[in-house]
């Protein structure tokens, strides 16, 4: 399975494309604005289509683009129920945000769950449930490829921010520790915005949230 890094729009949110070229298949993590131009020509050169998109979680910077992606590609989506609202209603992050984003409704087709395993790309996939930046913020793990995909609950020495609608720093530390800090320490986590880190540097130096309560 191939990984592909690309950040795009505004804020430099970070889509993440995984392709396995001996299945012809691929699978998109988020849906950041421009990412269809970026993940077309990967696409084509690897001789993959794209089978899925997978929500981590429905803040606009995350989903600009997501009905565009299935428009063009007639992707399966995934996301979490709690945040069925920002999906379907995206024009309420448009009031909070003072301007227009170009917002579009998505169509979640599996609304995933804690602890849901399934099949994509010919591994297996763990759904994990990381509220507290997000109401839905999920985050999709696969094990043999130590990689975990986890939209905007954890950063490289940082964490996502709680000060939006839905947000909270005591749910978000909670999250974190139980469902990303049992990881593995070798597991990569690959987040929304900025460098890769592993769970391992986290749970021994964020400044934000230390491995145990204090």
């Amino acid at each position: 399975m191939k990984i592909h890094v690309l950040p795009s729009g505004p804020i430099k949110t970070i889509g993440y494309l995984l392709t396995e070229p001996a299945l012809g298949a691929a699978v998109l993590v988020d849906a950041p604005q421009g990412i269809m131009e970026k993940i077309a020509p990967v696409l084509a050169q690897e001789g993959c289509t794209l089978k899925e998109l997978w929500l981590t979680h429905g803040h606009w910077d995350h989903t600009q683009d997501a009905a565009k992606v299935v428009r063009e590609t007639k992707a399966l989506v995934r996301g979490h129920l709690d945040d069925r609202v920002l999906y379907e209603s995206p024009a309420i992050m448009e009031e909070r945000m003072g301007m227009k984003l170009g917002l579009e409704p998505v169509q979640i087709d599996h609304w995933v769950s804690q602890g849901e395993t399934f099949k994509a790309l010919g591994r297996d996939f763990e759904v994990r449930h990381v509220p507290g930046h997000c109401p839905g913020n999920v985050l999709f793990y696969q094990a043999d490829t130590s990689a975990a995909f986890v939209g905007d609950a954890l950063f490289k020495a940082g964490v996502g921010r709680w000060d939006f609608p839905g947000g909270d720093f005591e749910t978000l530390a909670q999250s974190i520790r139980e469902q990303i800090y049992t990881l593995p320490d070798a597991t990569v986590v690959f987040p929304g915005h900025g460098a890769r880190t592993t769970v391992g540097a986290e749970k021994a130096g964020n400044p934000y949230v230390a491995a145990v309560t204090p």
